[in-house]
């Protein structure tokens, strides 16, 4: 997939610790997909709940947005933007994340 250049994205390469730490990382993926595994610490907000649970995203904390490859998490890392939030898209998403040995949490 092809990062749009005006969305800001990080590589789960560049994710490091203290990033996730500062981080609030939003998973915008479906409740199946989020059960099968996420990033430890993130919140689930299926991106179809976005608009209606915006209020919920932290102003003055950045957004790591992350969905299975990049697509729902770029559209929510723009609205997120248009919204005041400072997002940034999680390039490739959880299978970029797994890929690289990255931890998954399961509830």
């Amino acid at each position: 997939m092809t990062q749009n250049p005006m969305i800001p994205a990080v590589v789960v390469a560049d994710v490091d610790d203290a990033l996730l730490a500062e981080a609030f990382v939003l998973d915008v993926r479906e409740p199946d997909e989020w059960n099968s595994g996420h990033i430890e610490g993130a919140t689930h907000i299926p991106l179809g709940q976005l608009q209606q649970r915006v209020g919920e995203v932290p102003l003055g904390q950045k957004v790591i947005c992350v969905c299975a490859v990049g697509g729902r998490s770029g559209v929510a890392t723009q609205y997120l933007m248009s919204e005041g939030r400072e997002a940034i898209n999680l390039d490739g998403g959880m299978h970029a994340w797994q890929s690289f040995g990255r931890p998954v949490a399961t509830d």
